[in-house]
């Protein structure tokens, strides 16, 4: 394993983390009894698969269901100063509250302290205020941390990059945890602010959120050819310094193999990196039009202010995706998530668009007259059931 100092925390972070929202039992919480031997079992071998690669970074978080509880029955057996135990708690409007969910964290992770607590979910200004107010969440991470019960306090973001942007220059978190990858690099001047504040820098889900490289498509597969989308994606983020780890969301102990091919390339990833993304750049023009890419994120509407809250600029970017590389099935998972992801993933889908007049919204982009119609095929493409997250089902 490689590892990476983990900004002021002065960890030695290992490149990939264990992240643990896909191998528990439910999403919701059980008594322990109703855990199934085969499940523990399998979660405890995953465990000890990243254990035994130097991935010591076990991260988790209060609501992925059974996750805490069952992580409570492993980690404790290994030496306590080897493992960095992270969970998260989203910020809520009473602050007691706060320390209470994260009390019940400690107690299901039969830990003493965790080494990292991140304030889950800091996505737009009211979960910003829940955190950032006097008396508010982060005052009481502080007062958890004074009494040894959390070691660095950071926070998780889905949010906008001007919301992220906002939490890390308050400079009162030691980490950050949000997306970036290949295929949605938007949040990069966030990873600057943090790089410039020493935060460590923690993408979440690059494999899943990144484009469900576990299943990609056949085209993806040739474009990023001789290597997996997976390991592409891996050595793009990491060949960046500015990024510390990336969060493999294990489901059983083989799912780190893939990753661990990346290891061994990152010292030439100036050489075998250019060509693939030139392949991927090369078909997006022969696709989309070098005009279309270069200017349809131009002078969009926010969400907020489009008619019925259409998310344009996520629709034409799942679109982009799913023409270009054939990314289908990750475009239809994220766009059915509009209108049923909460403020996770905000904004509608453009299943009402022919009631809708989007001219004047629409004003100011030079792509105006088109993206009406790229957004009906969207709508074609990848409009279907509604998609719950996770945590919702």
């Amino acid at each position: 394993m490689l590892y990476k100092r983990f900004g002021r925390t002065e960890l030695q972070m290992p490149v990939f983390s264990c992240g643990g929202m896909r191998y528990q039992y439910k999403w919701q919480d059980v008594t322990p009894e109703e855990i199934p031997t085969d499940n523990q079992e399998n979660l405890e071998a995953v465990i000890r698969r990243a254990l035994e690669l130097g991935i010591n970074h076990i991260e988790t978080a209060r609501f992925y269901g059974t996750s805490e509880m069952q992580l409570g029955k492993i980690l404790p057996q290994f030496p306590r100063e080897k493992l960095i135990v992270q969970t998260k708690v989203p910020p809520v409007a009473n602050s007691q509250e706060f320390r209470e969910t994260f009390e019940k964290s400690l107690a299901y992770l039969q830990l003493d302290y965790v080494d990292l607590l991140g304030l889950h979910g800091i996505n737009d200004a009211e979960s910003f205020d829940h955190c950032m107010r006097v008396d508010g969440c982060w005052e009481v991470a502080k007062q958890l941390q004074a009494e040894g019960k959390v070691r660095f306090i950071g926070f998780s973001t889905h949010g906008s990059t001007d919301v992220i942007v906002q939490a890390i220059n308050t400079n009162k978190f030691d980490y950050v945890n949000l997306h970036w990858y290949y295929i949605n690099q938007w949040n990069w001047p966030a990873i600057e602010a943090a790089n410039k504040l020493d935060m460590g820098v923690f993408i979440i889900s690059p494999s899943n959120k990144g484009g469900l490289l576990y299943q990609p498509p056949a085209k993806l597969v040739d474009l990023c050819a001789p290597l997996s989308p997976m390991v592409f994606n891996n050595l793009f983020c990491l060949s960046h310094s500015q990024v510390h780890t990336l969060s493999v969301g294990a489901a059983k102990p083989s799912d780190f193999d893939e990753h661990l091919k990346t290891l061994e390339l990152l010292d030439n990833a100036a050489e075998i990196l250019p060509p693939i993304i030139s392949r991927l750049e090369s078909e997006a023009v022969k696709i989309l039009g070098e005009d279309w890419l270069k200017t349809w994120e131009i002078n969009l509407p926010t969400w907020e202010e489009t008619p019925g809250q259409i998310n344009i600029r996520v629709i034409l970017w799942l679109l982009n995706l799913a023409l270009a590389y054939d990314m289908i099935e990750y475009g239809k998972m994220r766009y059915n998530l509009l209108g049923n992801g909460g403020y996770w993933f905000p904004g509608n889908r453009a299943d009402k668009l022919e009631e809708l007049d989007l001219r004047e919204c629409l004003i100011n982009s030079p792509q105006a007259e088109k993206i009406p119609q790229m957004l009906a095929k969207a709508q074609e493409i990848l409009g279907g059931a509604e998609v719950k997250r996770l945590s919702q089902s």
